[in-house]
């Protein structure tokens, strides 16, 4: 039987939150030469391999068909893979690791509650400063799409190579798209959601490529997990 491999995160909270469920499951990680080796294998599963990967790595990897299954965050794997992408399939959300991909602006503009607000804003700007609004993100694809779900198109996206949340203080950029778990960095920084500004609402989740999608070790390792879940 072939070996199918997993990937899951290097390090982080995720990687420790998947590391325990995955024992918990009956399924733990053995690690194969250094402690922090970047392999491993799953106990009582001798042809599934482990491979410890970024948590934006593991995304692209599944698309790419470069590894079978991975566990990473729904927000890095919408963000890789477009929807209706066939090449990798959701088999399982774990529920840990929650957090919000968010639209967010500076706590000063009053006038801006919603998407809508944000495409009138857009257009007063330009007329103002020849330019249009500069989003900071990590997230291109998620922005784009959403901006255009919400008819907004006077924008531009910056890279953000630092703390985004930081981009507008730092007169980077005047929006951002970050994520987000309880929303107090984006207070300390003066920023607010916008009311219709939730991009996404992300867990980490239990993928698969299309073709490993129907093999019974996935289904297996899903159903452990599943069981596994202390909620």
């Amino acid at each position: 039987m072939s070996v199918l491999t997993l990937a899951i995160p290097s390090k982080g909270r995720l990687m420790e939150a998947a590391a325990e469920r995955l024992a918990r499951a009956g399924l733990a990680i053995e690690r194969l030469g250094a402690k922090r080796g970047y392999r491993g294998r799953l106990a009582g599963l001798d042809t599934v391999e482990v491979a410890f990967l970024s948590a934006s790595e593991i995304a692209q990897k599944l698309k790419d068909g470069k590894v079978d299954l991975g566990i990473t965050g729904a927000d890095l794997l919408h963000e890789t893979i477009a929807p209706g992408d066939p090449s990798t399939k959701i088999l399982l959300g774990l529920g840990f690791g929650p957090a919000n991909v968010v639209v967010a602006v500076p706590e000063c503009w009053l006038d801006v509650a919603s998407m809508a607000d944000l495409d009138e804003v857009s257009e007063s700007f330009y007329e103002r400063h020849g330019r249009r609004l500069r989003v900071a993100t990590k997230y291109h694809n998620l922005t784009r799409r959403f901006f255009a779900e919400k008819g907004v198109t006077g924008y531009r996206i910056v890279e953000s190579l630092g703390a985004t949340e930081g981009a507008p203080a730092a007169g980077l950029a005047e929006i951002i798209v970050d994520i987000t778990t309880t929303g107090s960095t984006l207070a300390a920084n003066h920023l607010k959601i916008l009311d219709d500004g939730v991009i996404l609402k992300s867990t980490a989740v239990f993928a698969a490529t299309r073709a490993a999608s129907t093999d019974p070790r996935a289904a297996r390792i899903a159903a452990a997990l599943e069981s596994a879940n202390p909620t």
